[in-house]
């Protein structure tokens, strides 16, 4: 019980460069700072002691749960699972996500197509009502050409059971697809993508207040589009390869 804390001096440094960077580093990324301070210590030594210190990343993403029941109608699972497609604009997959930034919440509404995993559009507010998703539809329906057998699929948010959201699909002629409840499986591809912006670009990157989050949010899906190659892509970049492929069909 009387015995000095051999942990003493490092709680202090760990306590001093999270406060420096103002709660926006993780156990990894102070690790990787005390590494560069030259003293290495394991990520889960260095997270035992933030869990001890209460100290947690302000930063956060989580799954948004929009699901309150049938407030509308529900969609049969007519994706399922099938996350292929032959052409652009004959499936697109949709979902919310939750940021949490310097103690505001953020939520983010975007549209993929799954032919090269696009991001065809987005919306971000700081709160998850319907217009956030009716805007998200509006914009993606503007890069819709007339002439498609689309599939547009969701979970079973109460957005996408309003009957706005459902007769704005039908009026286009686009088949409307939700996951089976509480399935995360079903819509994948989209957690994917949440996945892969929370690792390259969420934990990876510095921001300074809520609006230089959204500009560098931007800057994110601008590159994902247009510069990040995938393997399954033939290494291109998604906006890379839908250009080839209508090159050559």
């Amino acid at each position: 019980m009387d015995k000095p804390d051999p942990d003493a001096d490092l709680k202090i440094e760990i306590k001093a460069i999270y406060d420096e960077h103002e709660g926006r580093y993780g156990y990894r990324r102070i690790r990787d700072e005390l590494a560069n301070r030259g003293k290495k210590v394991n990520h889960k030594k260095v997270q035992r002691i933030m869990k001890e210190l209460g100290l947690k990343c302000l930063v956060r993403m989580k799954k948004y749960k929009s699901y309150k029941g049938t407030v509308g109608k529900i969609a049969p699972n007519i994706l399922d699972r099938k996350f292929t497609a032959d052409h652009p604009n004959e499936k697109w997959v949709t979902d919310i996500t939750e940021f949490k930034l310097f103690g505001e919440k953020l939520y983010l509404s975007p549209v993929l197509d799954l032919f090269n995993g696009e991001i065809i559009t987005y919306t971000i507010g700081s709160r998850p009502t319907y217009s956030l998703v009716s805007m998200m539809l509006e914009q993606a329906l503007e890069r819709l050409p007339e002439d498609h057998q689309l599939l547009m699929h969701s979970d079973q948010g109460w957005h996408y059971q309003m009957k706005k959201y459902r007769e704005a699909l039908q009026k286009r002629g686009i088949t409307q697809s939700m996951s089976r409840k509480g399935n995360c499986y079903d819509n994948s591809v989209m957690e994917n993508f949440f996945g892969i912006m929370k690792s390259e670009f969420l934990y990876f990157k510095e921001f300074e207040s809520v609006e230089h989050f959204k500009i560098e949010l931007e800057k994110y899906i601008e590159y994902y589009n247009n510069k990040r190659i995938k393997a399954k892509l033939k290494g291109m970049s998604p906006i890379q390869y839908r250009t080839h492929a209508q090159q050559v069909a």
